[in-house]
């Protein structure tokens, strides 16, 4: 295991911002980096990095961390995993101590699937470059292709023999699970090799792990399907995976604008010719998973598909989920009997880019001039295809975009705008009918469910929330933790977190948050130690309620305007006036809980008879409302008995 010592350094080098911008576009809003959060769908960014606190948080989904979580999230990495990922990006020295046997099984038994298929890729590797079957007929063949050896190396690319079993026997010799082999779809149920007699395409995850591989059959003798993929596994869903994204994330970035084509070579080669912001669905049709993969780094995607029947229609498919994800889209269809990377080869860098730039259109243009060829002058043939635009337009999630486009189809189609606007329309109110009647339905399963469960569940105490004091105490908290270790003021000695615990020693045991109140009972615990309470302390708090509570309330999705920050520039920030923070997040908490004081103590007295006991509860009642008005005229409340 990493030693502490490296685990500290590691910590304190790391920036939120250079993990989270490997894999998550990030823009600059104000201090913080906004960007399309990488765990859920969504159209308009709500996942904010804030490089001052170290930390990110999307205000959509929820998900929030710092650099080791976001890996450990995202990547399905080990925290041991996450900590090596980091050393290796900023060239820190690990020093490790000896594991144990069970921390060994557990680590071996989380990422045994991606040793599998390191393992693999080596075997591959060794195979076409140091047998003589491999390099006659792998090597020779990546070579014919016009791939150099250092491209070969880049890209992991290997060869598999045409023996029965060579590979699992070797897998077995050396120890690795034959259950795990057939699991990762290396070996059958038959225990036999599932690529035999095939060059070897590794496929990559974000990380540069090894997913899955990819076969291609190079003799016409040998049966079975030109391309060979390795089944679905737990690290290997299909549709959620880009062929060549890992070499081609940052080109991506820089160039804000990804080529999209169809097969490995295609990759491979415009890699090797210097094009490097290219990916490829790997043959199959796009999916929502994919491009949300891309737009990641880019809305701006450009399709480059053979210039035959088959890629046109490819082409169509995948721009109807393209323009759902609210991505700009232009197509380049290469001359007749070309690919990629054939027509690459012929015309070299600099043509090949050229002709891109000068031939690729947007989309609804391309759809447009497709339509004029085919529709000619028949009225039927016209109907249909306006239909399937309007379809298409209804799609498109930006209306001012959207309006765009409808007045283009108008003009050549020579149609009536109004007309369009209008089915437009009724196929969008269809559509949001549509999603309200689900969301309607999936709401009251849940409703059901609970119903059936009882009333000791999570949703009754989210139905008695506005009851309770969760608001109060919760913005109690986010002060304790934001500015607990800043003076109170100028006059005295007290820390933010002195005067918060000192005030609320008296309510502590009727905090209804146990979380808030755990969270302040520590804090007592600490000012009687001395320590220091620093937002770094709740982020490293080894308790994920302490540091989840720390990323929320440090996590901010809002800026400051212009005209606010010539405002500020003669006062304190909102957000720095921690003294008048603290006095009323007390003051209002306090009032909440002595009027429930109240009420009870009111409900207590009406139920009784005997008059000492009346007379003990009317004193009290006097000071619990004296005690309220008090507090009522500190925060400019009226009270109304």
């Amino acid at each position: 295991m990493i030693s502490q010592k490296s685990v500290q350094d590691i910590l304190e080098t790391v920036r939120v911002e250079d993990i989270v911008g490997e894999f998550v576009n990030l823009k600059k809003r104000g201090v913080n980096l906004i960007g399309l959060c990488p765990f859920h769908a969504e159209k308009t960014p709500s996942f904010n990095v804030s490089p001052t606190r170290n930390i990110y948080k999307c205000f959509g989904c929820g998900k929030g961390g710092d650099s080791v979580n976001f890996l450990i999230e995202h990547e399905s990495l080990s925290f041991y995993e996450a900590l090596k990922y980091i050393a290796a990006k900023y060239n820190i020295e690990v020093e490790e101590t000896q594991l144990s046997p069970e921390l060994i099984n557990e680590n071996l038994e989380k990422d045994s699937l991606y040793i599998i298929n390191q393992f693999a890729d080596n075997y591959f590797s060794t195979q076409l470059f140091e047998t003589d079957l491999g390099k006659s007929v792998g090597l020779g063949y990546f070579k014919q292709r016009g791939f150099r050896e250092d491209t070969i190396k880049k890209f992991n690319l290997g060869y598999a023999t045409a023996e029965r079993d060579d590979l699992t026997r070797e897998a077995v010799t050396k120890g690795y699970n034959i259950e795990l082999l057939r699991k990762i779809g290396l070996t059958t149920q038959s225990d036999n090799d599932f690529f035999r007699s095939r060059v070897v395409f590794p496929i990559h995850n974000l990380t540069g792990k090894i997913a899955a591989f990819a076969g291609r059959i190079l003799s016409t003798e040998t049966q079975g399907p030109k391309y060979l993929n390795s089944p679905e596994s737990d690290i290997y869903q299909k549709s959620k995976i880009l062929y060549g994204l890992f070499f081609a994330k940052t080109a991506i970035r820089k160039e804000d604008e990804c080529m999209l084509v169809e097969g490995y070579t295609d990759v491979i080669s415009l890699h090797q010719g210097g094009v490097e912001n290219v990916v490829a669905s790997s043959g199959t049709s796009l999916t929502p998973e994919q491009i949300r993969l891309i737009k990641r780094y880019t809305n701006n995607i450009l399709i480059l598909y053979d210039g035959d029947a088959a890629g046109i229609k490819a082409t169509l498919r995948g721009i109807e989920l393209i323009i759902e994800q609210d991505c700009n889209v232009k197509i380049v269809l290469l001359p007749d009997k070309h690919d990629p990377d054939s027509f690459f080869k012929e015309l070299g860098h600099t043509a090949f880019l050229d002709y891109i730039s000068q031939n690729k259109k947007d989309f609804l243009i391309f759809r447009l001039s497709l339509a004029a060829k085919e529709i000619g002058d028949d009225p039927v043939k016209k109907t249909a295809f306006v239909r399937e635009i309007i379809q298409t337009l209804a799609k498109i999630p930006d209306t001012i975009k959207r309006s765009v486009y409808v007045k283009e189809c108008a003009l050549q189609l020579k149609i009536d705008e109004r007309v369009i606007i209008n089915e437009t329309n009724k196929l969008i109110t269809q559509h949001i009918t549509k999603n309200r009647q689900e969301n309607r339905e999936k709401q009251k399963e849940s409703y059901d469910t609970v119903a059936n469960q009882g009333t000791d569940h999570s949703f009754t105490e989210q139905r008695n929330s506005i009851l309770n004091h969760d608001l109060q105490e919760k913005d109690v908290i986010r002060v304790l933790i934001k500015f607990g270790h800043l003076p109170f003021s100028e006059e005295t000695d007290l820390t933010i977190a002195q005067f918060i615990t000192k005030n609320l020693s008296d309510v502590i045991d009727d905090f209804d948050n146990k979380n808030y109140q755990k969270i302040l009972q520590d804090a007592i615990e600490c000012i009687h130690l001395g320590k220091l309470l620093d937002t770094t302390y709740y982020l490293n708090h080894p308790d994920p309620v302490f540091k989840d509570m720390a990323i929320e309330v440090l996590s901010t999705q809002y800026a400051y305007s212009e005209n606010w920050k010539k405002e500020l520039q003669t006062q304190k920030k909102p957000d720095e006036n921690q003294k008048n923070d603290a006095i009323q997040s007390v003051r209002l908490l306090k009032y909440r809980k002595i009027t429930r004081m109240c009420k009870e103590n009111q409900d207590k007295l009406s139920n009784l008879v005997d008059e000492k006991e009346i007379s003990t509860l009317l004193h009290v009642q006097q000071t619990l409302q004296q005690l309220r008005a008090q507090l009522a005229k500190e925060l400019d409340i009226v009270v109304y008995n």
